[in-house]
C-alpha cells in the first residue's frame, strides 16, 4: 500500500466509474484499474465491486475511505505548504458556510481578509451545516462558518463568533405590526411560514414552539430564506427568521420585526475546524482573522 494508491483509490470513490476517476486524476484508466488492483492485493480484501459503469464500494473500501481520504488530504496540504515557501503565502481556503452566514455575515470579513492575503484563493461551498460538518470531517473543507445551536461536535472545535438570535417578522399590513410586544396568544392563529427541515433555524423555532406550547398553523414550508422574506411581504403569513437576515428590510420598512415571546437564544455564527489538524497557512492565518474580529463583532440591537 501506497500514497499514490490511496490518493486514486479516494478520487475513484468520488467518482461514478474509472474513466470518470482517471479523467479527475489526469491518467489513464488501465492505470487507475492498476493501483486499485495492487491496492487490494497488499490488503487482501476486495475495496470494490467489479462493475463495468459504476465504482461502488465494499463494506472494506467504505471502511478505508475516511483514511485515504485523511492522506491524499495531508499529501495535498503538504504540497501547499511547501509551495507557500516558494511563493510567500500563496494557496487555497477551502470555506464551508450555511446560508446566514454566507450571505449576511461572511462577505465583508472575506474581503478584509483578501485585501491582507491576496494571495490566497477563497473557495466557498453554501450548504446547511449538518452536510457541511460531515465535508469537514472528510477533509473535503478545510473549515466551516455555521449557524449553530451550542451542542458539542464530536472530533471539531466550534468557537462561537456572535449570537445569531431568530426574530418574529411580519409585513408592516399584518394587524400585529401595530403592537411593539406580542403575546403568544397574540400568535395562535397566525399562518406561519416555516425555514424547511434540516436547518439549523427550523430546528430551533420548533423547539421554541414547544417549549412554548404553541401549536403552531403550517401555512408552507420553504427552501430559502429570501423566499421566506418575500412571501412575509405578501402577507402570506408570519415567520421566524435570524434577525441578521432582515435588518435591511428592518430599517427601510418591508418587514415588522419583533421579538420571539419566550424565546431563549442557543444559536450563535460558530467558527468550526477539525481539532489536532495540520493546517496550512491559508487556513491558520483565516482561522486567527476571524478569532481576533470576534471581539469586535456586535450581536443584534435590540428593538
Amino acid at each position: 500500500m501506497n500514497i499514490q494508491q490511496l490518493r486514486v483509490f479516494a478520487v475513484s470513490a468520488q467518482c461514478k466509474s474509472l474513466t470518470e476517476a482517471a479523467e479527475a486524476l489526469h491518467i489513464k484508466q488501465p492505470t487507475v484499474s492498476f493501483h486499485l488492483k495492487k491496492l487490494e492485493s497488499d490488503l487482501g480484501v476486495e475495496l470494490y465491486y467489479k462493475q463495468p459503469r459504476h465504482f461502488r464500494l465494499t463494506e472494506a473500501g467504505a471502511a478505508l475511505l475516511p483514511y485515504a481520504r485523511r492522506v491524499s488530504t495531508l499529501l495535498t496540504e503538504a504540497g501547499q505548504v511547501m509551495e507557500e515557501f516558494r511563493h510567500g503565502g500563496r494557496g487555497t481556503l477551502k470555506i464551508g458556510a450555511s446560508y446566514t452566514p454566507a450571505t449576511y455575515y461572511l462577505p465583508p470579513y472575506l474581503a478584509s481578509f483578501q485585501a491582507e492575503h491576496p494571495h490566497v484563493l477563497p473557495i466557498l461551498t453554501v450548504k446547511k451545516a449538518r452536510p457541511l460538518m460531515e465535508l469537514l470531517r472528510d477533509f473535503e473543507i478545510d473549515l466551516a462558518i455555521v449557524s449553530l445551536s451550542m451542542q458539542p461536535q464530536d472530533g471539531l472545535h466550534v468557537i462561537p463568533l456572535l449570537a445569531d438570535e431568530l426574530r418574529l417578522v411580519l409585513a408592516p399590513q399584518n394587524p400585529l405590526a401595530q403592537k411593539n410586544v406580542i403575546e403568544l396568544t397574540d400568535l395562535q392563529s397566525e399562518p406561519f411560514l416555516i425555514h424547511e427541515a434540516g436547518s439549523t433555524s427550523r430546528e430551533l423555532a420548533e423547539l421554541w414552539a414547544q417549549e412554548n406550547q404553541l401549536r403552531w398553523q403550517v401555512r408552507m414550508e420553504l427552501g430559502a430564506i429570501e423566499t421566506i422574506k418575500e412571501a412575509t411581504k405578501h402577507n402570506m403569513g408570519v415567520s421566524v427568521l435570524p434577525y441578521r437576515s432582515v435588518v435591511r428590510e428592518s430599517e427601510t420598512g418591508e418587514l415588522i420585526v419583533r421579538e420571539l415571546p419566550g424565546y431563549v437564544n442557543r444559536r450563535h455564527i460558530c467558527l468550526v475546524y477539525r481539532q489536532d489538524d495540520i493546517m496550512p497557512y491559508p487556513v491558520q492565518s483565516f482561522i486567527r482573522f476571524l478569532q481576533h474580529q470576534r471581539p469586535h463583532a456586535k450581536s443584534p440591537s435590540p428593538l
